[in-house]
């Protein structure tokens, strides 16, 4: 068996690198074949455990469907996690931000081409050359990372009921000194969101969430979706989050971490959703009923001649794999770790929810490898 910790599905600066040896197939053998679902019964076997409290799998595409669950709503009661749960789906939001910027490029209110500077005045410090809105969606803007409230666990979450405001993130990284010339390289960073949050607020004058909701979540049929702001609750059914931490006398606390005010997050990483919907998601923007030709191109475009570059201007990011082409993007907030992925043709969709008991870590989740290696089958 390959080393599993050797292939890249989300390689770059994501909430969570999921790695997997691959196994070789192609997009028209997916056609063919339905999902493999004794493997994926068996990626699922035996949560709770140390890696994991619960996962949600649906696995789709022209050859048939399925869906598992498997771990506890909570570590306390140990009921069976709810199968349509609403969980933290962490950067999964920026496929939506970028599908509602490309929306507002068709009604002609936003220009790709325009610098953020037209859109923003003021917020980018006299340093920074003019930096484009299609920078922004892929990731090329050369802009630093923000301010945060800390930058260990211990830190963020004593501050998890604060209230850190966009502007406020928006602000601080325009300060701050460029990173690179805009279009010169790619680098993943949740501040060029933020920047297209407020750019959606400014152009239409009305909030991130509604004007999210009004041209993606509606379209796409996404009913169980929403955007928080400064609620720190999960709304409806949700199984519960942790993270572990070790203490000093070498012992595991799995601390709950389901409540947390996720302001900052904002159109880079807030929304809550379940795993039907974000499959709703995937299916209807990939299907154009979302984002209409000429637009569409874009989410399927990486930027040329920068290395290494692998992210498009809808959100997502090109992965090959023994000739196949996924089209995926992951979320990480503490305690929920969420991804999806699909072929361009739909031939093989996944999205998948796991209560990772360490979603920021480096390292690959090991539930998550095995989904990923089975529903990839």
């Amino acid at each position: 068996m390959r080393d599993l910790r050797r292939r890249s599905i989300l390689a770059g600066a994501l909430a969570v690198p999921l790695t997997a040896g691959l196994p070789a197939s192609s997009a028209t053998a997916h056609s063919a074949c339905a999902p493999d679902g004794k493997a994926l019964r068996a990626a699922l076997a035996g949560l709770p455990d140390a890696d994991a409290t619960a996962a949600l799998v649906r696995v789709g595409g022209t050859g048939g469907s399925w869906r598992g669950s498997s771990g506890v709503h909570d570590l306390d009661s140990g009921r069976p996690a709810d199968p349509g749960a609403r969980f933290r789906a962490g950067s999964t939001t920026k496929v939506v931000t970028a599908a509602a910027v490309l929306r507002l490029v068709t009604e002609g209110r936003v220009d790709l081409n325009t610098p953020v500077q037209r859109y923003l005045p003021g917020l980018l410090g006299a340093r920074f050359r003019p930096v484009t809105v299609r920078h922004l969606l892929n990731h090329t803007s050369g802009i630093p990372a923000g301010d945060g409230l800390g930058t260990t666990f211990e830190e963020v979450y004593a501050h998890r009921f604060d209230t850190l405001t966009p502007q406020r993130v928006a602000a601080s990284a325009g300060a701050k000194e460029p990173e690179f010339c805009p279009g010169r390289q790619q680098h993943y960073l949740n501040i060029n969101y933020t920047f297209l949050g407020l750019l959606i607020e400014r152009v239409t004058g009305r909030s991130y969430a509604a004007e999210a909701a009004r041209l993606v979540l509606e379209p796409a049929g996404m009913r169980d979706t929403y955007f928080p702001g400064t609620d720190p609750r999960i709304l409806g059914s949700h199984n519960r989050g942790y993270q572990a931490v070790r203490r000093a006398d070498g012992t595991t606390e799995f601390v709950d971490v389901t409540e947390w005010n996720q302001a900052d997050r904002f159109a880079a990483g807030d929304m809550i959703s379940t795993t039907a919907d974000l499959e709703r998601l995937l299916t209807g923007l990939f299907r154009g009923r979302i984002v209409e030709r000429p637009q569409l191109k874009e989410v399927f475009s990486v930027p040329s001649g920068i290395t290494g570059a692998s992210y498009s201007a809808g959100g997502l990011q090109r992965f090959e794999s023994d000739g196949n082409v996924y089209w995926v993007k992951s979320g990480g907030r503490y305690g929920y770790n969420s991804a999806i992925a699909a072929t361009r043709d739909l031939s093989r969709t996944v999205v998948y929810s796991v209560n990772s008991t360490d979603a920021k870590s480096e390292d690959a989740n090991p539930v998550v490898v095995r989904i990923i290696t089975a529903a990839l089958k």
